[in-house]
């Protein structure tokens, strides 16, 4: 397949942008007002969001449905009842989940960071779950007064399993997005590893007159493992991976519709047998030649999620902020376009070394 050659050439984007995965998630629990804040003061193009909703409806900010290790719901005993297992997009879960709660519950939790051996907890227990709607009014005011446009990237987290319990989001993110003045022009890029809701999106922001009539508001195809499905394929029984959405045939039917691919980041420069990082493969060249963007995730500024030829010491755990700014160096050679990282100062200083 095309996406395993290697090439040499290396086109580059006239200006990369930098988007802060879950806000500035490498120094502030992830999805608060308070780590969105802290990427935009970073240096941050795009903040993102990633959505779920709860039972009386309302899109708040988490990773998942189960937010058991995100918070500290586990020490509320008034919610001790709740905790279950549930299977999501093909896994077994267990935990407290989203949709079981309502807004007011919800808002009684404090967040905590997800990857405590690693990063600082002292931020545990002072920031609430934000609504869809609190992140924009924020993301509105922090943009007025920086001076500069402020991005939204909400990605649509297990759209089947949401619609399937009757809580879709794709018409309620967009009439969100409508409300409110800011992203009626604000840059917004709505993202899932989903592909059915994207096609639905983009008939109804206008189909083929999307971009003349939403101007400012942009779709991007998450790409997983390239041996795995995206869940609507796996639930209408279908057949197509990822690995075939990344070949020239699959990225032009993306491009009918999306206009940027989210691979995982070693899709473009895999990892040889040591660790170290290896040569690019044709998927930047392919998605450009497709007329897609390329918005890889996630740079991460600790040892353990960087090429071993970017360590510093042998500590895992080690951050690693020298290393994190080379390994993404490396990635913008490679023609990326924009790119998701849990410590924006560090992609910032990436991007303006260049």
């Amino acid at each position: 397949m095309s996406v395993v050659a290697h090439v040499d050439e290396k086109p580059l984007a006239a200006k990369v942008v930098v988007i802060g995965h879950r806000g500035a998630s490498a120094l502030r629990p992830e999805h608060t007002l308070a780590s969105y804040g802290h990427a935009i003061a970073d240096g941050a193009d795009f903040i993102e969001p990633d959505l779920v909703v709860t039972k009386d409806g309302v899109m708040v900010a988490r990773h998942e449905s189960e937010f058991g290790g995100t918070t500290d719901v586990a020490e509320h005993p008034e919610f001790a009842a709740r905790k279950t297992t549930k299977t999501i997009d093909g896994h077994a879960v267990s935990g407290w989940f989203v949709e079981d709660f309502n807004l007011a519950e919800l808002k009684t939790l404090r967040a905590r960071e997800r990857l405590p051996q690693l990063r600082s907890t002292r931020h545990d227990g002072e920031f609430p779950i934000p609504t869809l709607e609190e992140i924009i009014a924020f993301v509105a005011d922090e943009s007025a007064r920086v001076g500069r446009p402020i991005g939204i990237i909400p990605e649509i987290k297990c759209g089947s399993y949401f619609r399937k319990l009757g809580l879709p989001m794709e018409d309620k993110l967009l009439a969100t997005l409508a409300a409110h003045p800011y992203t009626r022009s604000a840059p917004v890029e709505i993202q899932s590893f989903e592909i059915a809701n994207l096609k639905y999106l983009h008939d109804k922001l206008g189909g083929t007159q999307r971009r003349h009539r939403h101007p400012n508001i942009r779709l991007l195809q998450l790409i997983g493992a390239a041996d795995a499905q995206p869940w609507d394929i796996v639930a209408a029984g279908g057949q197509l991976t990822y690995g075939q959405m990344m070949t020239p045939t699959g990225l032009r039917d993306i491009a009918s519709y999306a206009d940027a691919i989210g691979p995982g980041m070693r899709a473009i420069i895999p990892l040889v047998a040591d660790g170290t990082l290896g040569r690019p493969t044709t998927l930047a060249h392919d998605a450009h030649a497709a007329g897609l963007e390329l918005h890889p995730y996630t740079f991460r500024p600790e040892n353990q999620f960087q090429a071993k030829n970017f360590w510093l010491g042998g500590d895992p755990a080690t951050r690693n902020e020298a290393g994190s700014i080379a390994e993404i160096r490396a990635y913008l050679d490679a023609g990326i376009d924009a790119f998701f990282t849990d410590d924006p100062a560090l992609g910032r200083k990436a991007v303006d070394l260049r």
